[in-house]
């Protein structure tokens, strides 16, 4: 090789160096950006609907409180209206069933029933009367059921 030969002095061909992962492409960026939104909005909605149904929660326990201590005692059935009637206040505030007695609380109770209202009415009807009764005709374990139907729906 000559050493004023000029080729000679040519280094080899170098690639350029690849990119760094930092900083992303706007892409990144814009999926990054979604993926935050898209969690922040089911967070969101998923401690909302923990938040709305927390009556729910409550009312299940106390019924299983109920449960516990079933008579057939007025004092019993007068425990029970109590929590459906907070219950229904809950659910339905607009139509004020904390106010409602008799007839009307039974119609009220029937109306939130998504199934047959025929078969859930004469124990609606002794649910309803059996706190102002001297020996109730309603059986707490029918009491019981009715209950834990309604509350069920009544899922938001």
């Amino acid at each position: 090789m000559m050493p004023d030969d000029p080729l000679s002095q040519l280094r080899d061909i170098h690639l350029p160096q690849t990119g760094g992962f930092w900083p992303p492409a706007p892409g990144w960026w814009i999926l990054a950006f979604a993926l935050l939104i898209a969690i922040a909005v089911l967070a969101w909605l998923v401690r909302r609907h923990y938040r709305r149904n927390r009556w729910l929660r409550l009312a299940r326990a106390e019924l299983a409180s109920l449960e516990r201590t079933a008579s057939k005692e007025s004092q019993w059935f007068t425990q029970l209206n109590t929590l459906l009637k907070r219950s229904a206040r809950e659910r339905y505030p607009e139509e004020h069933p904390e106010a409602l007695s008799g007839e009307q609380w039974a119609a009220c109770l029937l109306r939130h029933l998504p199934d047959d209202q025929v078969s859930h009415q004469f124990i609606v009807k002794a649910l309803v009367n059996s706190p102002w009764q001297q020996e109730p005709t309603a059986e707490p374990d029918q009491a019981l059921a009715f209950a834990r139907t309604w509350l069920e729906a009544q899922k938001c």
